[in-house]
């Protein structure tokens, strides 16, 4: 959101107050808290009128600063409030509370506020500044004119506003899953979720927070809508503005890309593990196609026929009967023994997936049922919120009712009781703001919230029902602290390489807000895509952390683009399968540490220039470049970072730092070994649930004289050292040092092609 006109004026109908100097400062149990006037203090008289900021800068854990500044501090308290780390926030989440390491300092010049590596230092003499230091230079800094408060007097309308500075070539990561460029600089984001698909600036998981290569990040603590201006206001400021009377950010110190994302997910939460089982294939019925137990049969069957390693079936919205959504019951006429199907499938060995969404149609039973009981949304008159958008007449599900929750809850137990596994937790985006929430809610602040409430009550019943670390949900809408409840996709793409692409860079985007998993419709959503277009988005989605194949209005059964589609399907599937031992410890990172599967090359690089800007190429897991091919020919372009790295499906080496062009068939990708790295493959190529650890073998690529590397699969360690040309690898577990040695000829087998021969211990 805008303010001014160019430098010298502010908009029509705006009034700015900014912070001009500093009245007192008062050091408490490790915090500050200034008074700053927004007019300079020349006499009393002076002294006589406002406004009058006041600011309290406080730390919740090491390297993590807040800054906290109120204009009228006799606003009721809103809800709802982010779920932070329980030493963030004290009772009705003001004032925060403090980690006790902290230390603050104030002479004539300065007052500051360190909390580990992190300094907040406040100028005290003219001009008002606020500078953020670490590591002997400053990382941002909030200056004249940055704090704000900014009236609409046509309006009325209250907003504080805040610029941090943008430093020379500082580029500006994350705020939730973006589609458009992944550096943000110049970009003007509004953090409201939204159902706009992949082509638009709007977004269907948005996160308040962002990312920087300069050592820092900045989380604005609140729920509804944050405007923010990357650049694109004061060209040389992230400008970010909330509609209040009070607004709470926190910087937080690095110094690298990936410490960034650890404090922050501290802060958030981290990602659960989701089972070993939802890394395998997914397969969906699509969308708008008809289909019963017979036609799903008929899929699954001819996937069993081609060898084709199958994980999860899905049965998206028509599982139910139209204009029904959602009444939680399988429709008669075509699904008549849900429970004897359900069977079925799970002797197949496999798991099954259902569609739903937070809505209650009008035409369903629990309308009437959560009508009676209070558990729709109603507008402030009382009666139950409704339109005619996606469903006739439907209304929400009120989740700030603890009561709302567990009625809906107990639907999904009873089909969980039937055999199913999980659920596809769709849309939570259209939130209105002409309501009446039970817990008395804001609504400008529950709009983005939602979904939190939506998919923790989805994620907690199955937690419950199916036990830790079996609970996996498939969701589209997202907001800061939905990255706990894992996993989520990117919506609704087109079957075009416009939309492959801007669907990777959704997903690099997230991946930089905080999310450990994510995925996308291999082929596209809207429409058909064309068997190249498919058999290049098979490659790129079996190389992504989680991979389904769903359309709109056609199937993606391969055999029904061409019979190449088949081998293309059955050859990257069983690579990722084979992959697990080194992907399910990728995933362990991302859950342990809010470390993303799939990262942007800079989350890697941060350090290389080339890495900045890189948004069609990515990293899986630490050591794995993948770079999608986007073209029918198979031409494509990426960036190889300094070294040599191996293509891990031929052995050829690349050297780096430097852009490499090369063709790909069907049956190829870039898929580049950093150098240095012990990749871990597994013995299975027909299902991702196994012992990572039995039979695997530890392929070697590039490791330096006297160089030692850890690998951890499973339970087990292994430790491979190079001593001259040989390689010697050590077990914690003596069991699985066998698996070991039979892996050792393998290894041999290949010598020159990249790869060493190892000799156990």
């Amino acid at each position: 959101m805008k303010f001014t006109d160019g430098y010298w004026l502010l908009r029509e109908g705006v009034t700015a107050a900014h912070p001009v100097e500093v009245l007192d400062v008062t050091a408490t149990d490790g915090a500050l808290e200034i008074h700053a006037p927004t007019q300079p203090i020349r006499h009393r008289g002076d002294l006589l009128k406002g406004p009058v900021v006041t600011i309290s800068a406080h730390t919740p854990m090491p390297d993590v600063i807040g800054v906290t500044f109120t204009h009228f501090e006799g606003e009721q308290p809103r809800g709802p409030q982010f779920e932070l780390h329980r030493a963030v926030r004290g009772s009705g989440g003001c004032p925060p509370e403090r980690h006790s390491g902290s230390q603050v300092a104030y002479d004539d010049e300065y007052a500051t506020l360190t909390s580990g590596s992190l300094t907040l230092r406040l100028s005290r003499t003219t001009p008002w500044r606020l500078d953020f230091l670490a590591g002997g230079r400053t990382l941002t800094s909030s200056g004249p004119k940055g704090m704000g408060i900014m009236r609409d007097t046509a309006t009325g309308a209250h907003y504080l506003r805040e610029q941090l500075g943008l430093g020379v070539g500082t580029s500006v990561y994350g705020l939730g899953e973006r589609f458009g460029p992944l550096v943000k600089n110049g970009q003007v984001v509004d953090i409201w979720n939204a159902d706009g698909g992949t082509a638009t600036e709007q977004a269907y998981k948005n996160a308040p927070f962002y990312l920087t290569d300069a050592g820092y990040g900045v989380f604005v603590d609140h729920p509804g809508k944050v405007s923010f201006e990357v650049g694109s206001e004061s060209v040389s400021r992230v400008q970010f503005s909330v509609e209040s009377q009070q607004l709470t950010y926190y910087v937080i110190h690095g110094p690298t890309p990936k410490d960034i994302l650890r404090k922050y997910t501290a802060l958030t939460g981290r990602p659960a593990l989701p089972p070993a089982w939802s890394f395998g294939l997914w397969l969906s019925t699509s969308f708008t196609t008809s289909y019963d137990e017979k036609t799903v049969t008929s899929f699954i069957e001819g996937m069993r026929q081609r060898e084709l390693p199958l994980s999860v079936f899905h049965f998206d919205c028509f599982w139910m009967r139209e204009f029904n959504w959602c009444d939680f019951r399988w429709d008669p006429r075509v699904f008549p023994d849900p429970e004897g199907m359900l069977g079925r499938l799970h002797e197949r060995g496999l798991r099954v997936s259902v569609w739903i969404n937070p809505y209650i149609a009008q035409r369903s039973p629990l309308f009437a049922e959560g009508k009676e009981l209070g558990h729709l949304l109603r507008r402030p008159d009382g009666s139950v919120w409704q339109w005619d958008l996606w469903q006739p007449g439907m209304a929400l599900v009120d989740f700030t009712s603890p009561a709302a929750r567990d009625w809906y809850a107990g639907k999904l137990a009873a089909l969980l009781a039937q055999g199913v596994d999980c659920f596809k937790t769709d849309f939570g985006e259209r939130v209105p703001v002409d309501v009446a929430w039970s817990d008395g809610s804001d609504p400008e602040r529950m709009h983005n919230y939602y979904t939190y409430l939506y998919n923790r009550t989805v994620f907690e019943v199955l937690r419950k029902h199916r036990g830790e670390g079996e609970a996996v949900v498939f969701a589209r809408s997202a907001t800061t602290g939905s990255q706990k409840f894992p996993v989520h996709w990117g919506g609704d793409c087109e079957a075009t390489y416009e939309s492959m692409a801007e669907s990777l860079r959704g997903g690099l985007s997230l991946g930089l807000s905080g999310f450990g998993y994510w995925s996308h419709d291999i082929g596209g959503f809207e429409g058909t895509p064309t068997p190249a277009l498919f058999k290049r988005w098979l490659a790129f989605g079996l190389l992504s952390s989680h991979s389904r194949l769903h359309g709109s209005s056609s199937y993606r059964v391969p055999w029904l683009f061409d019979e190449e589609s088949v081998d293309v399907l059955r050859h990257f599937t069983r690579l990722k399968l084979s992959l697990m031992p080194y992907l399910y410890e990728a995933a362990r990172t991302a859950s342990a540490e809010g470390v993303p599967m799939m990262r942007a090359m800079v989350l890697e690089f941060p350090d290389d220039p080339g890495c900045a800007h890189l948004e069609r190429q990515y990293m899986l897991g630490a050591d794995l470049l993948v770079a999608p091919v986007f073209s029918d020919e198979g031409n494509v372009t990426y960036y190889c970072p300094a070294g040599t790295w191996t293509h891990f499906l031929t052995g050829e080496t690349v050297t780096g730092p430097r852009w490499v062009r090369e063709h790909h068939g069907f049956l190829s990708v870039p898929l580049l070994v950093r150098p240095g790295s012990v990749i871990p493959v597994g013995s299975v190529t027909d299902r991702p649930d196994y012992d990572h650890a039995d039979g695997v073998t530890l392929r070697v690529f590039g490791l330096g004289r006297g160089a030692q590397v850890t690998v951890p699969v499973g339970d087990v360690t292994f430790t491979v050292v190079r001593e001259g040309d040989t390689l010697r690898a050590s077990c914690s577990d003596p069991a699985a040092a066998w698996a070991l040695a039979a892996g050792e000829r393998t290894a041999r087998a290949q010598a020159g092609t990249g790869f060493l021969s190892l000799e156990l211990d």
